[in-house]
This record gives structure tokens, sequence and C-alpha cells, in this order.
């Protein structure tokens, strides 16, 4: 069951002993000391110390920190990486009642077998294996009992503690920490719903289904529900332990690794926020097995193109391009100085192309771009930071596991083979067809529209003035929306048949593509002389 957190709602007398068990903490480790100002900060190590001490909410807050490179020093950001996650292990007991609480029967009746003994526990859950009744091999993972009154009332915590910074030290305001907390809490919102998970779990054996070397264990539907969910058991090893004793076998598996991670993010908008060596397995035939669906983002597809956009434009060393498509993945801010980020991210650029592509890291990329928007006003997208998360954690993983590999090659490789997917005949036509159907609504809805507008214009202060020409004026707005409905429709042609121009397939696609471009150019010849004769015979 996931955590329902809203520190609007949440009482402050609750939150109260809490709050002074957290001031207790944070006055011994010098915290208060550090308003101030900078030189009166506790060290790392103490930073650190702090979150460990303060439990669990704390130490999953200390790691969303560390993915804010923008807000924090390195020495900080590095400190605060280090925070683990492991807790002493649940006893049967409290295992089982959970498990029957949950699924309505005894332990025994579920399972011809289950381990007392975890084979792993952290802050959220812990994993036990198991067997089925029915011979199946499972692991089952179950929630810590008492999280959502625990993460709820140490939101509620951090949210008094920031709104009270804030008011004492407007100077805190310049690192928007409410936003901070609320993606912290969204965070532990999707780590805690292991609904959401199991659904997750689906999407990406769906949409990875076509990878041959890689496996995702399924959910087993009848024994997961609420606080437990159950999956098929991933029998391998640990892929940097294997990589010790098989390095031959590295290439291959970090082709795999980067496949799955563009493919899930540029076709289905989904991606594996936590793709750390724990998380990935060698099964004893060779194919990579993808655990833990806990922490997952998702991207829409309008902020899908403008990550396109973007990659591309870091890759050319584009500023201006990749300063728009960043912006464009960002919620809009009266407060961005566009053109102090557009020097910024000139810089970034540079940094990126002095060095050879072979050592160019997206992650980093993407980092420095968080941190000049930062700077500059920008309210950056938490799902942006996830992903970031989960390019660093990727590129860390693949030069742990070969330190030779050019990461860049297998990138600039699926990259090309997305590409060709994407402008494949099958969707050209699928674009197509939905730009024209959008255009078949805007050319239905217009005339209502327009009636529309002039009915409310007619019955306001402007229609009772009775302004001559508004008539005539309605006529304009009439045939100036034709023209641009067929001008668009003209468009579409031109802009299908050059995406199957370029396309790399070639042959029958150039062909039809020219015949587009042909046919939308000559489509705007015609409205070009239809406008201009008619605009000569009116005057």
């Amino acid at each position: 069951m996931a955590v329902i957190i809203d520190p609007e709602n949440s009482s402050l007398l609750r939150a109260t002993p809490r709050l002074m068990q957290i001031l207790r903490v944070l006055i011994r480790y010098k915290f208060l000391g550090a308003l101030r100002g900078r030189s009166h900060w506790p060290t790392p190590k103490e930073v650190r110390e702090t979150f460990e001490e303060l439990g669990l909410a704390f130490l999953k807050f200390g790691q969303v920190l560390a993915m804010r490179r923008d807000l924090l020093p390195d020495a900080y950001i590095d400190e605060l990486e280090l925070l683990h996650d492991q807790l002493p292990a649940l006893g049967i007991d409290a295992v089982r009642a959970t498990v029957e609480a949950e699924l309505g029967a005894p332990l025994s009746e579920l399972f011809s077998s289950f381990s007392e003994t975890p084979i792993a526990a952290a802050t959220i859950a812990q994993v036990h294996e198991a067997t089925m009744r029915d011979g199946r091999h499972v692991a089952v993972k179950v929630q810590r009992p008492g999280l959502e009154a625990m993460i709820s009332t140490d939101i509620s915590a951090l949210t008094y503690l920031v709104a009270l910074g804030e008011r004492l030290f407007p100077r805190l305001r310049a690192l928007d920490l409410p936003v901070v907390v609320r993606e912290f809490a969204n965070s532990l919102d999707r780590e805690t719903d292991f609904n959401r998970e199991a659904r997750s779990i689906v999407l990406f054996r769906t949409a990875l289904a076509d990878i041959p070397d890689l496996w995702i264990p399924d959910v087993v539907t009848e024994c997961s529900r609420g606080n437990v969910l159950t999956l098929e058991f991933s029998s391998g090893e640990r892929v940097d332990l294997y990589a010790r004793l098989h390095p031959e076998a590295m290439p291959k598996a970090i082709a795999t690794l980067v496949k799955l991670m563009l493919q899930t993010i540029f076709e289905e908008g989904l991606f594996h926020a936590d793709p750390h060596p724990g998380n990935v397995f060698v099964l004893p035939d060779g194919r990579l097995s993808l655990l833990d669906f806990g922490m997952t983002g998702e991207l829409d597809e309008p902020m899908r193109d403008s990550l396109t956009l973007l990659l591309e434009s870091v890759v050319k060393g584009d500023a201006r391009a990749a300063t728009e498509a960043y912006l464009e993945m960002a919620p809009t801010s009266e407060k961005v100085n566009r053109a102090a980020l557009l020097v910024d991210i000139k810089a970034v650029l540079y940094e990126i192309h002095r060095n050879d592509l072979a050592d160019v890291s997206i992650g980093d990329a993407f980092d420095s771009l968080l941190r000049a928007g930062s700077r500059h006003g920008v309210h950056n997208p938490g799902e942006f930071f996830l992903l970031t998360r989960a390019f660093v954690i990727l590129e860390s993983m693949i030069r742990q596991l070969d330190p030779r590999h050019n990461y860049m090659e297998s990138f600039r490789a699926e990259i090309s083979r997305l590409s060709s997917r994407h402008f494949s005949a099958e969707r050209v036509m699928e674009k197509t067809t939905k730009f024209a159907r959008e255009i078949e609504r805007l050319i239905n809805d217009a005339p209502g529209d327009t009636r529309r507008v002039l009915r409310r214009i007619a019955e306001s202060d402007l229609g009772r003035l009775q302004v001559p020409g508004i008539e005539a004026l309605g006529g304009r707005v009439s045939r100036n929306l034709e023209r641009l409905t067929v001008a668009i429709a003209a468009a579409s042609l031109v802009i299908g048949g050059a995406m199957l121009v370029i396309a790399p397939t070639g042959g029958w696609h150039q062909i039809l593509g020219e015949a587009m471009i042909i046919s939308g150019v000559f489509g705007t010849l015609v409205i070009s002389i239809g406008a201009f004769r008619r605009d000569r015979g009116r005057r």
C-alpha cells in the first residue's frame, strides 16, 4: 500500500515530538550554526551521520539530495551517495503476520517452503525466497509494517522545518527546498506503492519483449496484494561479480543495458531509475535479469520529443537549440534568465566537446544542465532529476564492468537504430494520420468557434459600441482561418515527405516522400496565389 503523504493537511501537534527529536540531533551535529553562513556548515561526514541517525525517511531524503548536485557542493554529494539503506531484518513473526494479513491465508497454505532469513533487507522492504504449492520458485517482497505513520510524520516535520527556515532566513528560498521535499514525498510514494511496481513490471516486460538477451521476472498475481509483492525468482549472479570471472561477456551485456535504457525511454516513455549492479543479474544461460522496479520514471510524449532534441543538440554542440529544448522540458517560469542560461550552456557544451567523445558522459552533461538551469531560475522537473540519476548510475556501472568499453559507441549505435525505427513507414503513417485527425478536428470546430467568438464580441461592450467594420473583421478572421487550415495541411505533407526522404531505408520511401513534398509545395503556391488575387480584387 502506498504511503499517503499530504503535508498541508498534517497535524503540527502530532509532528511536534518528532520535530523536537530532529532538532536535538541537528543541534548536536551543528546544523543550526550553518544558518550563520557557509563557513559554519557541518562537515560532509557529519551531514551523512545525521541522516543515518534520524532514520528511514531521512536516509531516503539524503539519497534524494544526493541527486541534486545543483544544490550542494560535490563533497557533500559524494558523502551522501554513501548513505546505505540496509536495516536490521524483520523477524519471521512480523513477516508472517504481514503476508497472512495481506493474502488472507496462513503462510503454510500459500507456500510449501518459505525461507526465514531474507536474501535482502532494505529500508522499505525485505525479500524472502520461497516455493509455491505448485512448485514455482519465487521471491516474496514484504514491506515493513508501520511505514505510513512513520513516513507521514517525518514528511510533516520536514515540511514545517523548511517553512520555518525560509521564514527566518529568506536566503534559503534560493534553494527551493519545498520543491525538494515534494520530490522526496513523491519518491517515497512510488517506492511504497507495490501495486504501481507490479504495473511497472508488466509495462517493462511488454516494452522489452523483443530483446532476447534480457529476462524480467513476472508478477505472481495470486500472491501479490497490498504490502506483499511476489515475483518469479531470478537465480542468477550479480553482474559486477559475474564480470570478474567472465570479462569477455561484458561488451554484449553492456550493449543490452544501453539498449534497454534507451528503448524504454524513447519508445515507451519509461525508465528504470535505479540500474545499479544489485538490480542487474546474469542468469546461468547468459541473459541479463533486471530487478526491483520500485523506482521508475515516466516521460510523456512532448517531454520525450524535447529530450530527443536536447540529446541531438548536446552531441552537435548547438547551445541555442539545447537551451530551447531544455526549457521545453521544464515548467515555464518568468524568472528564467535566458541570456545567462544560454551562456552557461555554451560553456557546458564547450567542455564536453573538448574531450574525446568516448569520455563524454550523458549523465554528467544532464547534471551540468540542471545546475545551470537552477542558477538561472529554471524549476527542473522531478523526472529529469530521476533520468539524470539513472544515466549517472548506468554509466558508473558500465565503467565498473569494463573500464575500457566505449560507452558512447554503444549509445550512438542504439540511437541510430531507434532513429531508423522512428522514421519507418509505419511510424510516419501513424504520425501523419494523427496529424490529419487534428487538422480535421480543427476544420470542423473552426466555424463554430468563430461564430461563438463573434457572438461574444457582439454581446460585450465592444459589440455595443458598434465598432465600424466588425463584420468585415469577422469575414477576415474566417478567411484567414481557412488559409491557415489549408496551409497546415500542406505543411503536414512537406513534413511527412521530408521524414520519409531522410529515413535511412531509401527505396519507395524516398519516392513517396518526394511526391508528398512536391504536393505540399504546390498546395502552398496555390494558397499564396489565391490569397494574392483575392486581396487585389478587394482593393
